[in-house]
C-alpha cells in the first residue's frame, strides 16, 4: 500500500497531519502490479497540534480552509485503514507493507496519528516498509520524485505536486514501474 502525507512540519508527535492518501496495489495473474483504488481525504489538524508556517507555504495547504471538506484524525484514518484492511484479508496477508517516498517520513505520521486516536487494528507492519527514494536511487540515480518519474517516463507536473493525492499516485505508479522493470529482468519469478 503506497501512502503519502502532507503535514504542517517534520515532527509526527507534534505537527499536524493534514492531508493523507493511500493507493492499493494489485497484482496481475502474470505477477505484475498496478495501481488499483485511490483513497484520499483532508485532515483538521488535531488540538493542540504544531502548525509551521513554513511547512504551510510548501504544502500551499490551508488547514483552517472551510472548503478542504477536512475529516477528524479518527475518521480520516478509518476512511484509508478500512479499504487497506479489507485489501489485506484478501491476499491472506496479516499486516500491509507501507510503501512511501520518504517512506519513515509518512510511516512516523501514520502510526503517531493511529496511537493519538487508539487507532487498535493499524493495518500497516509495525516497523517495515519500503521506500521509493531508494529503489529510485538504485533504478535511475535520483532521489527527488519529480527526477526520478522524468526518467521512468512517467508524466509529472509540478504545480500538482505536494497534494497527498497526487504525490501517493505518481509514487505508486514509480513503485510499479521499478518492481515491474526488476520482474522482467529476472528477479522474483512467481
Amino acid at each position: 500500500m503506497v501512502i503519502d502525507v502532507e503535514t504542517a512540519g517534520f515532527n509526527a508527535q507534534t505537527d499536524a497531519l493534514l492531508e493523507i492518501a493511500a493507493v492499493i496495489i494489485g497484482m496481475k495473474s502474470d505477477g505484475s502490479l498496478y495501481m488499483k483504488e485511490t483513497i484520499h481525504c483532508n485532515v483538521e489538524p488535531f488540538r493542540g497540534a504544531n502548525l509551521e508556517q513554513s511547512a504551510l507555504d510548501f504544502t500551499g495547504i490551508d488547514p483552517k480552509s472551510p472548503f478542504r471538506n477536512a475529516l477528524s484524525e479518527i475518521m480520516a484514518l478509518d476512511k484509508i485503514f478500512t479499504p487497506i484492511r479489507k485489501a489485506v484479508k484478501e491476499t491472506g496477508c496479516t499486516r500491509a507493507i507501507l510503501v512511501g517516498h520518504n517512506a519513515h517520513f509518512d510511516h512516523s505520521f501514520v502510526f503517531a496519528a493511529a496511537e493519538r486516536t487508539g487507532i487498535k487494528r493499524n493495518p500497516f507492519h509495525q516497523f517495515s516498509s519500503f521506500d521509493t527514494t531508494t529503489l529510485s536511487a538504485l533504478a535511475f540515480g535520483q532521489t527527488v520524485l519529480a527526477k526520478s518519474c522524468s526518467l521512468a517516463s512517467i508524466d509529472f507536473d509540478g504545480k500538482e505536486a505536494h497534494s497527498a493525492k497526487y504525490d501517493t499516485e505518481k509514487t505508486a505508479e514509480l513503485f510499479c514501474k521499478i518492481i515491474n522493470k526488476w520482474r522482467h529482468l529476472g528477479g522474483w519469478p512467481l
